[in-house]
Protein backbone atom coordinates (compact mmCIF):
# COMPACT_ATOMS: atom_id res chain seq x y z
CA UNK A 1 0.00 0.00 0.00
CA UNK A 2 2.99 2.41 0.80
CA UNK A 3 4.51 1.37 -2.83
CA UNK A 4 1.48 2.22 -4.47
CA UNK A 5 1.06 5.91 -2.36
CA UNK A 6 4.54 6.80 -3.31
CA UNK A 7 4.08 6.07 -7.09
CA UNK A 8 1.37 8.30 -6.75
CA UNK A 9 2.79 10.93 -5.45
CA UNK A 10 5.89 10.79 -7.13
CA UNK A 11 3.85 10.85 -10.43
CA UNK A 12 2.08 13.50 -9.65
CA UNK A 13 5.16 15.62 -8.92
CA UNK A 14 6.53 14.80 -12.46
CA UNK A 15 3.22 15.91 -14.28
CA UNK A 16 3.54 18.97 -12.68
CA UNK A 17 6.98 20.12 -13.22
CA UNK A 18 6.41 19.09 -16.85
CA UNK A 19 3.31 21.35 -17.03
CA UNK A 20 4.92 24.19 -15.28
CA UNK A 21 7.77 23.88 -17.59
CA UNK A 22 5.60 23.68 -20.47
CA UNK A 23 3.51 26.88 -19.13
CA UNK A 24 6.67 29.02 -19.18
CA UNK A 25 6.75 28.30 -22.98
CA UNK A 26 3.83 29.51 -23.83
CA UNK A 27 3.22 33.77 -24.60
CA UNK A 28 1.53 35.71 -21.70
CA UNK A 29 -1.21 38.45 -23.01
CA UNK A 30 -1.02 41.32 -20.77
CA UNK A 31 -3.78 43.20 -19.10
CA UNK A 32 -4.96 45.87 -21.95
CA UNK A 33 -4.14 49.29 -20.05
CA UNK A 34 -7.29 51.06 -18.20
CA UNK A 35 -7.84 54.53 -19.84
CA UNK A 36 -9.49 56.36 -17.63
CA UNK A 37 -11.85 59.36 -18.65
CA UNK A 38 -9.96 62.64 -18.56
CA UNK A 39 -11.40 65.53 -18.14
CA UNK A 40 -11.21 68.45 -21.21
CA UNK A 41 -10.76 72.00 -20.26
CA UNK A 42 -10.60 73.05 -23.97
CA UNK A 43 -14.28 73.80 -24.38
CA UNK A 44 -15.53 74.97 -21.03
CA UNK A 45 -16.51 73.21 -17.81
CA UNK A 46 -18.47 70.04 -18.15
CA UNK A 47 -16.71 68.16 -20.62
CA UNK A 48 -14.37 65.18 -20.74
CA UNK A 49 -12.44 63.11 -23.53
CA UNK A 50 -14.07 60.53 -25.08
CA UNK A 51 -11.59 57.50 -24.42
CA UNK A 52 -9.64 56.83 -27.83
CA UNK A 53 -10.44 59.81 -29.41
CA UNK A 54 -9.64 63.46 -29.03
CA UNK A 55 -13.19 64.34 -29.16
CA UNK A 56 -14.72 66.04 -26.12
CA UNK A 57 -18.08 65.47 -24.85
CA UNK A 58 -20.62 67.05 -22.65
CA UNK A 59 -23.92 65.49 -21.32
CA UNK A 60 -26.22 67.33 -19.86
CA UNK A 61 -30.73 67.41 -19.54
CA UNK A 62 -33.10 68.33 -18.01
CA UNK A 63 -36.75 67.27 -15.96
CA UNK A 64 -39.54 69.34 -15.45
CA UNK A 65 -42.75 68.90 -13.88
CA UNK A 66 -45.60 71.97 -14.99
CA UNK A 67 -48.67 72.30 -14.36
CA UNK A 68 -51.37 74.71 -15.43
CA UNK A 69 -55.41 76.49 -15.28
CA UNK A 70 -57.22 78.50 -17.66
CA UNK A 71 -60.08 79.91 -17.57
CA UNK A 72 -62.42 78.80 -19.36
CA UNK A 73 -65.83 80.02 -20.48
CA UNK A 74 -67.45 76.64 -21.26
CA UNK A 75 -67.61 73.05 -19.54
CA UNK A 76 -66.45 71.53 -22.30
CA UNK A 77 -62.99 72.73 -21.92
CA UNK A 78 -60.30 71.42 -20.09
CA UNK A 79 -59.64 73.98 -17.28
CA UNK A 80 -55.95 72.23 -15.73
CA UNK A 81 -53.34 70.57 -17.30
CA UNK A 82 -50.04 69.08 -16.54
CA UNK A 83 -46.65 67.77 -17.97
CA UNK A 84 -43.79 65.72 -17.44
CA UNK A 85 -40.95 66.05 -19.48
CA UNK A 86 -37.21 64.88 -19.84
CA UNK A 87 -34.25 65.89 -21.76
CA UNK A 88 -31.07 65.21 -23.09
CA UNK A 89 -28.25 66.72 -24.79
CA UNK A 90 -24.97 65.60 -26.23
CA UNK A 91 -22.82 68.30 -26.75
CA UNK A 92 -19.19 66.98 -29.04
CA UNK A 93 -16.83 69.21 -29.28
CA UNK A 94 -13.10 68.59 -31.38
CA UNK A 95 -10.50 70.78 -32.46
CA UNK A 96 -9.16 71.41 -36.09
CA UNK A 97 -6.93 73.02 -38.01
CA UNK A 98 -10.39 74.86 -39.06
CA UNK A 99 -11.63 75.67 -35.82
CA UNK A 100 -13.82 73.71 -33.49
CA UNK A 101 -16.01 70.83 -35.32
CA UNK A 102 -19.06 70.77 -33.45
CA UNK A 103 -22.10 68.35 -33.58
CA UNK A 104 -24.91 68.63 -30.97
CA UNK A 105 -28.33 66.49 -30.47
CA UNK A 106 -31.29 67.72 -28.17
CA UNK A 107 -34.22 65.38 -27.53
CA UNK A 108 -36.82 66.03 -25.46
CA UNK A 109 -39.87 63.46 -24.86
CA UNK A 110 -43.08 64.64 -22.79
CA UNK A 111 -46.30 63.80 -22.13
CA UNK A 112 -48.91 66.53 -21.68
CA UNK A 113 -52.50 66.45 -20.77
CA UNK A 114 -54.81 69.85 -21.10
CA UNK A 115 -54.68 73.30 -22.00
CA UNK A 116 -51.30 74.03 -23.76
CA UNK A 117 -49.67 71.57 -22.00
CA UNK A 118 -51.25 68.65 -24.46
CA UNK A 119 -49.99 70.76 -27.50
CA UNK A 120 -51.82 71.01 -30.97
CA UNK A 121 -49.21 72.87 -32.01
CA UNK A 122 -46.94 70.51 -31.38
CA UNK A 123 -49.56 67.74 -32.98
CA UNK A 124 -49.72 69.60 -36.13
CA UNK A 125 -46.53 70.08 -36.31
CA UNK A 126 -45.56 67.08 -35.97
CA UNK A 127 -43.34 66.80 -32.89
CA UNK A 128 -46.04 64.85 -31.27
CA UNK A 129 -49.30 62.32 -31.16
CA UNK A 130 -52.67 62.30 -29.47
CA UNK A 131 -54.60 59.82 -27.55
CA UNK A 132 -57.48 58.00 -28.89
CA UNK A 133 -59.64 57.03 -25.60
CA UNK A 134 -62.95 58.48 -25.67
CA UNK A 135 -61.93 60.64 -22.52
CA UNK A 136 -58.46 61.71 -23.83
CA UNK A 137 -58.77 61.94 -27.39
CA UNK A 138 -56.92 65.62 -28.34
CA UNK A 139 -56.24 66.46 -24.65
CA UNK A 140 -53.22 64.09 -24.43
CA UNK A 141 -50.14 64.47 -26.20
CA UNK A 142 -47.06 62.20 -26.14
CA UNK A 143 -44.19 64.61 -27.73
CA UNK A 144 -41.05 62.60 -28.96
CA UNK A 145 -39.45 65.68 -30.03
CA UNK A 146 -35.67 65.46 -31.94
CA UNK A 147 -35.50 69.71 -31.03
CA UNK A 148 -31.71 69.73 -32.47
CA UNK A 149 -29.32 67.56 -34.55
CA UNK A 150 -26.77 70.16 -36.06
CA UNK A 151 -23.16 70.54 -36.85
CA UNK A 152 -21.26 73.50 -36.85
CA UNK A 153 -17.79 73.60 -38.64
CA UNK A 154 -15.87 76.31 -40.16
CA UNK A 155 -18.71 79.34 -40.43
CA UNK A 156 -21.46 76.91 -41.00
CA UNK A 157 -23.91 74.94 -39.74
CA UNK A 158 -26.22 72.31 -40.59
CA UNK A 159 -29.06 70.13 -39.28
CA UNK A 160 -32.02 70.81 -37.05
CA UNK A 161 -31.32 74.23 -35.11
CA UNK A 162 -33.22 76.98 -34.11
CA UNK A 163 -34.21 79.81 -37.00
CA UNK A 164 -31.30 82.33 -37.53
CA UNK A 165 -34.33 84.84 -38.19
CA UNK A 166 -35.34 84.62 -34.34
CA UNK A 167 -34.04 87.02 -31.64
CA UNK A 168 -36.10 86.81 -28.00
CA UNK A 169 -37.40 83.65 -28.84
CA UNK A 170 -39.61 83.54 -25.09
CA UNK A 171 -36.22 83.54 -23.34
CA UNK A 172 -38.01 84.51 -20.48
CA UNK A 173 -41.31 82.53 -20.17
CA UNK A 174 -42.50 78.88 -19.27
CA UNK A 175 -43.66 78.53 -22.37
CA UNK A 176 -43.84 80.94 -25.57
CA UNK A 177 -47.12 82.81 -25.08
CA UNK A 178 -45.67 86.81 -26.09
CA UNK A 179 -46.62 87.52 -29.81
CA UNK A 180 -43.22 86.99 -31.49
CA UNK A 181 -41.20 84.76 -33.24
CA UNK A 182 -40.13 81.40 -32.44
CA UNK A 183 -39.06 78.96 -34.44
CA UNK A 184 -37.07 77.16 -32.01
CA UNK A 185 -35.97 73.89 -34.24
CA UNK A 186 -36.35 73.55 -38.42
CA UNK A 187 -34.05 72.13 -40.75
CA UNK A 188 -31.55 74.06 -42.38
CA UNK A 189 -28.34 74.85 -43.83
CA UNK A 190 -26.65 78.53 -42.84
CA UNK A 191 -23.36 80.38 -43.15
CA UNK A 192 -21.81 82.91 -40.43
CA UNK A 193 -18.96 85.32 -41.23
CA UNK A 194 -17.26 86.89 -37.92
CA UNK A 195 -16.26 90.57 -38.97
CA UNK A 196 -14.55 91.08 -35.68
CA UNK A 197 -15.58 93.87 -32.52
CA UNK A 198 -18.73 91.64 -31.92
CA UNK A 199 -20.11 92.17 -35.58
CA UNK A 200 -21.54 88.56 -37.89
CA UNK A 201 -23.73 87.95 -40.66
CA UNK A 202 -25.61 85.04 -41.25
CA UNK A 203 -27.13 83.44 -44.97
CA UNK A 204 -29.47 80.59 -44.04
CA UNK A 205 -31.65 78.13 -45.87
CA UNK A 206 -34.45 76.78 -44.11
CA UNK A 207 -37.22 74.68 -44.29
CA UNK A 208 -40.78 76.04 -45.43
CA UNK A 209 -42.48 73.92 -43.65
CA UNK A 210 -42.86 74.93 -39.84
CA UNK A 211 -44.02 78.74 -40.95
CA UNK A 212 -46.87 77.64 -43.31
CA UNK A 213 -50.23 78.81 -41.92
CA UNK A 214 -52.64 77.96 -44.12
CA UNK A 215 -54.06 79.31 -46.57
CA UNK A 216 -58.00 80.37 -46.16
CA UNK A 217 -60.08 77.38 -47.26
CA UNK A 218 -62.58 74.87 -46.15
CA UNK A 219 -61.98 71.08 -46.39
CA UNK A 220 -64.20 70.19 -49.54
CA UNK A 221 -64.93 71.79 -52.66
CA UNK A 222 -68.38 73.51 -52.41
CA UNK A 223 -67.78 75.01 -48.93
CA UNK A 224 -66.81 78.44 -49.48
CA UNK A 225 -66.68 81.11 -46.34
CA UNK A 226 -66.19 78.36 -43.77
CA UNK A 227 -62.62 78.67 -41.42
CA UNK A 228 -61.65 74.53 -41.74
CA UNK A 229 -59.07 73.41 -39.53
CA UNK A 230 -57.08 70.31 -41.09
CA UNK A 231 -56.46 67.89 -38.24
CA UNK A 232 -57.60 64.58 -40.19
CA UNK A 233 -54.97 62.82 -42.84
CA UNK A 234 -55.74 63.31 -46.33
CA UNK A 235 -58.00 66.55 -45.57
CA UNK A 236 -57.80 68.87 -48.53
CA UNK A 237 -58.08 72.87 -48.46
CA UNK A 238 -59.79 74.57 -51.18
CA UNK A 239 -60.80 77.96 -52.38
CA UNK A 240 -63.39 78.83 -54.71
CA UNK A 241 -62.67 81.20 -57.77
CA UNK A 242 -64.88 82.46 -60.79
CA UNK A 243 -64.49 81.36 -64.16
CA UNK A 244 -66.39 81.11 -67.16
CA UNK A 245 -67.75 78.03 -69.40
CA UNK A 246 -67.02 77.84 -72.97
CA UNK A 247 -70.73 80.42 -73.13
CA UNK A 248 -69.55 83.23 -71.09
CA UNK A 249 -71.49 82.21 -68.01
CA UNK A 250 -69.90 82.28 -64.86
CA UNK A 251 -69.12 78.93 -62.90
CA UNK A 252 -67.27 78.25 -59.67
CA UNK A 253 -63.34 76.21 -60.04
CA UNK A 254 -62.23 74.84 -56.57
CA UNK A 255 -58.53 75.33 -56.17
CA UNK A 256 -56.58 73.00 -53.99
CA UNK A 257 -54.68 75.43 -51.90
CA UNK A 258 -52.62 73.01 -49.76
CA UNK A 259 -49.07 74.57 -49.97
CA UNK A 260 -46.31 72.33 -51.35
CA UNK A 261 -42.47 72.33 -50.26
CA UNK A 262 -41.54 74.00 -53.46
CA UNK A 263 -38.41 76.41 -52.18
CA UNK A 264 -36.96 77.24 -48.79
CA UNK A 265 -37.40 80.22 -46.76
CA UNK A 266 -34.07 82.24 -47.00
CA UNK A 267 -32.97 84.44 -43.98
CA UNK A 268 -30.66 86.78 -43.64
CA UNK A 269 -29.52 88.25 -39.92
CA UNK A 270 -27.20 90.81 -39.14
CA UNK A 271 -25.60 90.99 -35.56
CA UNK A 272 -23.97 92.52 -32.99
CA UNK A 273 -22.85 91.09 -29.60
CA UNK A 274 -20.67 92.99 -26.59
CA UNK A 275 -20.41 92.81 -22.95
CA UNK A 276 -23.49 95.54 -22.81
CA UNK A 277 -25.67 93.00 -24.94
CA UNK A 278 -26.46 91.87 -28.57
CA UNK A 279 -28.58 93.55 -31.13
CA UNK A 280 -29.77 91.63 -34.32
CA UNK A 281 -31.63 92.73 -37.28
CA UNK A 282 -32.42 90.32 -39.39
CA UNK A 283 -35.12 89.30 -42.69
CA UNK A 284 -37.31 86.63 -44.81
CA UNK A 285 -38.76 85.23 -47.65
CA UNK A 286 -41.26 83.06 -47.82
CA UNK A 287 -43.07 81.62 -50.88
CA UNK A 288 -46.90 80.75 -51.02
CA UNK A 289 -47.86 78.57 -53.95
CA UNK A 290 -51.34 76.98 -54.52
CA UNK A 291 -51.92 73.98 -57.03
CA UNK A 292 -54.42 73.12 -59.63
CA UNK A 293 -58.54 73.47 -59.80
CA UNK A 294 -60.02 70.01 -58.28
CA UNK A 295 -63.37 70.51 -59.82
CA UNK A 296 -65.79 72.78 -60.84
CA UNK A 297 -69.46 73.80 -59.60
CA UNK A 298 -72.07 75.15 -61.78
CA UNK A 299 -74.06 78.40 -60.98
CA UNK A 300 -77.57 78.71 -61.58
CA UNK A 301 -77.65 75.21 -63.59
CA UNK A 302 -75.11 76.46 -66.40
CA UNK A 303 -73.55 74.33 -68.43
CA UNK A 304 -69.35 73.55 -67.13
CA UNK A 305 -68.25 72.32 -70.09
CA UNK A 306 -64.99 74.73 -71.65
CA UNK A 307 -65.01 75.71 -68.25
CA UNK A 308 -61.65 78.17 -67.66
CA UNK A 309 -60.90 80.28 -64.33
CA UNK A 310 -57.72 82.14 -62.84
CA UNK A 311 -55.15 79.76 -61.44
CA UNK A 312 -53.56 81.71 -57.91
CA UNK A 313 -49.89 82.14 -58.75
CA UNK A 314 -47.34 82.07 -56.59
CA UNK A 315 -46.76 84.69 -54.14
CA UNK A 316 -43.68 85.45 -51.78
CA UNK A 317 -44.16 86.56 -48.32
CA UNK A 318 -41.75 88.54 -45.80
CA UNK A 319 -41.05 89.73 -42.75
CA UNK A 320 -38.36 91.62 -40.82
CA UNK A 321 -37.49 92.03 -37.51
CA UNK A 322 -35.44 93.83 -34.96
CA UNK A 323 -34.41 92.82 -31.54
CA UNK A 324 -32.08 94.42 -28.39
CA UNK A 325 -30.74 92.51 -25.60
CA UNK A 326 -29.56 95.01 -23.11
CA UNK A 327 -27.85 93.46 -19.70
CA UNK A 328 -27.96 95.64 -16.54
CA UNK A 329 -25.69 94.19 -13.67
CA UNK A 330 -25.85 97.67 -12.44
CA UNK A 331 -29.31 97.04 -11.07
CA UNK A 332 -28.94 93.46 -10.23
CA UNK A 333 -26.54 90.99 -11.46
CA UNK A 334 -27.70 89.03 -14.06
CA UNK A 335 -30.56 91.39 -15.29
CA UNK A 336 -31.03 92.00 -18.52
CA UNK A 337 -34.07 93.53 -21.17
CA UNK A 338 -35.05 92.42 -24.44
CA UNK A 339 -36.83 94.91 -26.82
CA UNK A 340 -38.10 92.73 -30.41
CA UNK A 341 -40.61 94.17 -32.97
CA UNK A 342 -41.52 92.69 -36.36
CA UNK A 343 -43.47 93.35 -39.51
CA UNK A 344 -44.70 90.56 -42.39
CA UNK A 345 -46.52 90.33 -44.88
CA UNK A 346 -47.92 86.61 -45.48
CA UNK A 347 -45.42 85.26 -42.82
CA UNK A 348 -48.08 85.04 -39.60
CA UNK A 349 -46.02 82.65 -37.86
CA UNK A 350 -42.70 84.55 -38.60
CA UNK A 351 -44.25 87.57 -36.28
CA UNK A 352 -45.60 85.26 -34.17
CA UNK A 353 -48.66 86.66 -34.18
CA UNK A 354 -50.21 83.23 -33.60
CA UNK A 355 -48.50 82.38 -30.60
CA UNK A 356 -50.84 82.27 -28.17
CA UNK A 357 -53.10 81.13 -30.38
CA UNK A 358 -51.80 78.27 -32.14
CA UNK A 359 -49.52 77.47 -35.24
CA UNK A 360 -50.70 75.77 -38.48
CA UNK A 361 -53.99 76.08 -37.82
CA UNK A 362 -56.32 78.19 -40.05
CA UNK A 363 -58.81 79.65 -36.98
CA UNK A 364 -58.60 79.52 -33.55
CA UNK A 365 -59.56 81.51 -30.16
CA UNK A 366 -58.04 82.33 -26.90
CA UNK A 367 -59.79 79.58 -24.78
CA UNK A 368 -62.79 77.25 -24.68
CA UNK A 369 -65.73 79.38 -24.93
CA UNK A 370 -64.80 82.85 -25.54
CA UNK A 371 -66.60 85.15 -27.43
CA UNK A 372 -65.50 84.92 -30.39
CA UNK A 373 -62.76 83.87 -32.16
CA UNK A 374 -60.22 84.77 -35.35
CA UNK A 375 -58.87 83.84 -38.63
CA UNK A 376 -55.39 82.80 -39.06
CA UNK A 377 -54.31 82.80 -42.23
CA UNK A 378 -50.73 83.54 -44.69
CA UNK A 379 -53.20 84.37 -47.30
CA UNK A 380 -56.53 84.97 -48.70
CA UNK A 381 -57.62 83.48 -52.63
CA UNK A 382 -59.59 86.84 -54.07
CA UNK A 383 -62.51 84.56 -56.43
CA UNK A 384 -62.72 87.31 -58.47
CA UNK A 385 -59.43 87.94 -59.66
CA UNK A 386 -57.75 84.40 -58.43
CA UNK A 387 -55.01 86.36 -56.73
CA UNK A 388 -53.36 85.54 -53.53
CA UNK A 389 -54.15 88.64 -50.61
CA UNK A 390 -51.14 88.34 -48.20
CA UNK A 391 -51.98 88.95 -44.74
CA UNK A 392 -50.53 91.73 -42.81
CA UNK A 393 -49.24 91.55 -39.38
CA UNK A 394 -47.29 92.96 -36.96
CA UNK A 395 -46.17 92.89 -33.08
CA UNK A 396 -43.99 94.70 -30.45
CA UNK A 397 -42.52 92.86 -27.52
CA UNK A 398 -40.79 93.44 -24.35
CA UNK A 399 -39.11 91.61 -21.63
CA UNK A 400 -36.97 92.47 -18.12
CA UNK A 401 -35.68 89.40 -16.08
CA UNK A 402 -35.00 90.76 -12.66
CA UNK A 403 -32.59 88.97 -9.49
CA UNK A 404 -33.88 89.74 -6.58
CA UNK A 405 -31.45 88.08 -4.78
CA UNK A 406 -29.33 85.10 -6.16
CA UNK A 407 -31.76 82.53 -5.41
CA UNK A 408 -34.93 84.45 -6.02
CA UNK A 409 -35.58 86.51 -9.67
CA UNK A 410 -38.49 87.32 -11.81
CA UNK A 411 -39.05 88.49 -15.59
CA UNK A 412 -42.09 90.43 -17.09
CA UNK A 413 -43.12 90.76 -20.11
CA UNK A 414 -45.81 92.29 -22.66
CA UNK A 415 -46.69 92.05 -26.13
CA UNK A 416 -49.13 93.95 -28.34
CA UNK A 417 -49.95 93.24 -32.29
CA UNK A 418 -52.28 93.69 -35.27
CA UNK A 419 -53.56 91.37 -37.95
CA UNK A 420 -55.27 92.38 -40.95
CA UNK A 421 -56.64 91.21 -43.96
CA UNK A 422 -57.32 92.76 -47.55
CA UNK A 423 -60.70 94.39 -47.53
CA UNK A 424 -61.98 93.43 -51.36
CA UNK A 425 -61.15 89.72 -51.44
CA UNK A 426 -63.05 89.53 -48.08
CA UNK A 427 -65.86 91.03 -49.53
CA UNK A 428 -65.74 89.00 -52.62
CA UNK A 429 -65.56 85.93 -50.82
CA UNK A 430 -69.22 86.72 -49.37
CA UNK A 431 -70.41 87.24 -52.31
CA UNK A 432 -69.47 84.56 -53.93
CA UNK A 433 -70.49 82.51 -50.68
CA UNK A 434 -74.12 83.74 -51.63
CA UNK A 435 -73.48 83.76 -55.09
CA UNK A 436 -73.04 79.73 -55.07
CA UNK A 437 -76.56 79.14 -53.79
CA UNK A 438 -78.00 81.25 -56.45
CA UNK A 439 -80.57 79.49 -58.37
CA UNK A 440 -83.03 81.93 -59.82
CA UNK A 441 -83.96 85.39 -59.91
CA UNK A 442 -81.94 88.41 -59.03
CA UNK A 443 -78.04 88.28 -58.17
CA UNK A 444 -77.75 88.21 -54.45
CA UNK A 445 -76.40 91.25 -52.67
CA UNK A 446 -72.66 90.79 -51.96
CA UNK A 447 -72.76 92.16 -48.46
CA UNK A 448 -76.10 89.93 -46.75
CA UNK A 449 -77.24 91.02 -43.38
CA UNK A 450 -75.29 88.68 -41.52
CA UNK A 451 -72.03 89.37 -43.26
CA UNK A 452 -70.67 92.44 -41.40
CA UNK A 453 -71.11 90.10 -38.09
CA UNK A 454 -69.26 87.01 -38.75
CA UNK A 455 -65.89 86.02 -37.17
CA UNK A 456 -63.79 85.30 -40.59
CA UNK A 457 -61.00 87.24 -41.87
CA UNK A 458 -61.88 89.94 -39.57
CA UNK A 459 -59.17 92.38 -38.83
CA UNK A 460 -58.25 92.08 -35.22
CA UNK A 461 -55.35 92.49 -32.17
CA UNK A 462 -53.71 91.04 -29.22
CA UNK A 463 -52.96 92.06 -25.71
CA UNK A 464 -50.50 89.32 -23.94
CA UNK A 465 -48.82 89.72 -20.70
CA UNK A 466 -47.71 88.28 -17.87
CA UNK A 467 -44.98 87.60 -15.25
CA UNK A 468 -43.04 84.83 -13.00
CA UNK A 469 -41.52 84.62 -9.96
CA UNK A 470 -38.86 81.66 -9.29
CA UNK A 471 -36.94 80.32 -6.49
CA UNK A 472 -33.70 78.27 -6.85
CA UNK A 473 -33.11 76.83 -3.22
CA UNK A 474 -29.54 75.44 -5.00
CA UNK A 475 -28.10 75.59 -8.21
CA UNK A 476 -30.03 74.21 -11.63
CA UNK A 477 -33.29 73.69 -9.37
CA UNK A 478 -36.35 76.42 -10.57
CA UNK A 479 -39.42 76.27 -8.43
CA UNK A 480 -41.64 78.89 -10.07
CA UNK A 481 -44.92 80.36 -10.68
CA UNK A 482 -45.90 82.20 -13.85
CA UNK A 483 -49.55 84.46 -14.73
CA UNK A 484 -50.32 85.30 -18.25
CA UNK A 485 -53.41 87.47 -19.52
CA UNK A 486 -54.57 87.61 -23.05
CA UNK A 487 -57.02 89.84 -24.63
CA UNK A 488 -58.08 89.52 -28.88
CA UNK A 489 -60.41 92.47 -29.87
CA UNK A 490 -61.82 93.38 -33.43
CA UNK A 491 -59.55 96.16 -34.73
CA UNK A 492 -63.32 97.64 -35.82
CA UNK A 493 -66.88 96.43 -35.56
CA UNK A 494 -68.44 93.53 -33.98
CA UNK A 495 -69.37 89.71 -34.06
CA UNK A 496 -71.74 87.40 -32.82
CA UNK A 497 -71.12 86.36 -28.92
CA UNK A 498 -70.49 82.92 -29.37
CA UNK A 499 -70.01 82.61 -25.52
CA UNK A 500 -74.02 83.54 -25.44
CA UNK A 501 -74.96 82.56 -28.85
CA UNK A 502 -73.12 78.99 -29.13
CA UNK A 503 -73.35 77.76 -32.42
CA UNK A 504 -75.48 80.36 -33.89
CA UNK A 505 -73.55 81.06 -37.54
CA UNK A 506 -73.95 85.08 -39.66
CA UNK A 507 -75.66 83.09 -42.14
CA UNK A 508 -78.73 82.82 -39.51
CA UNK A 509 -79.43 87.12 -39.59
CA UNK A 510 -82.02 87.86 -41.55
CA UNK A 511 -82.05 92.26 -40.93
CA UNK A 512 -80.14 94.39 -39.16
CA UNK A 513 -82.04 96.75 -36.55
CA UNK A 514 -80.52 99.78 -35.47
CA UNK A 515 -76.93 98.07 -35.94
CA UNK A 516 -78.08 94.71 -33.84
CA UNK A 517 -78.47 91.62 -35.65
CA UNK A 518 -81.93 90.12 -35.45
CA UNK A 519 -82.96 86.55 -36.65
CA UNK A 520 -86.32 84.93 -37.82
CA UNK A 521 -88.91 85.58 -35.26
CA UNK A 522 -87.31 88.68 -34.21
CA UNK A 523 -84.23 87.46 -31.82
CA UNK A 524 -81.71 89.69 -31.30
CA UNK A 525 -78.09 88.47 -31.61
CA UNK A 526 -75.64 89.35 -28.58
CA UNK A 527 -72.63 90.53 -30.15
CA UNK A 528 -69.07 92.07 -28.75
CA UNK A 529 -65.88 93.30 -30.04
CA UNK A 530 -63.48 91.90 -27.54
CA UNK A 531 -62.31 88.69 -25.63
CA UNK A 532 -60.08 87.64 -22.91
CA UNK A 533 -58.40 85.24 -20.62
CA UNK A 534 -55.86 84.72 -18.49
CA UNK A 535 -53.30 81.41 -17.64
CA UNK A 536 -51.77 80.73 -14.25
CA UNK A 537 -48.65 77.85 -14.52
CA UNK A 538 -46.61 76.48 -11.74
CA UNK A 539 -42.89 75.04 -12.81
CA UNK A 540 -40.49 72.59 -10.84
CA UNK A 541 -37.53 72.09 -12.96
CA UNK A 542 -34.05 70.45 -12.88
CA UNK A 543 -31.18 70.81 -15.39
CA UNK A 544 -27.95 68.86 -15.38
Amino acid sequence: MKLVKSLLLGSAAGLTVVAAAHAADLPIKKAAPVEYVRVCSTHGAGFFYIPGTDTCLRVSGRARFQATYLQAYSRSGDLTGYQGLGRLNLDARTSTAYGTLRAFVRMDLSYGSGPFLASGTARLGGTGFPALGVDTFGRVTNGVNLDKAFIQFAGFTAGRAASFFDFYAHDLEFIGSSLGSDNSSTNLLAYTATFGQGFSATLSMEDPILRKTPIYGSASGGSTFTGFQVFQPGAGNFTPVIGTNALGQPIIADYDVVQRIRMPDFVGALRYDAAWGSAQVSALVHEINAANASGVRSIAGVSTVGAVAPRPATEYGWAIQGGLKLNMPFIAPGDLLYLQGSYGEGTTRTTGYNMWLGSYTNFASLATGTTFGTSLVDAVVDPLTGKLDLSTSWTVTAAYLHYWAPEWRSAVFGSYGEMSYGKASRANLGFVNQLAGFTTGPLPSPFAPGFAFTNQLRDTNQIVAGASLIWSPVRDLDIGIEGNYARLALQNGRAIDQNKAPGVSAASIVNVVNGQPVIAGGGVLPTTNATDTFQIRMRVQRDF
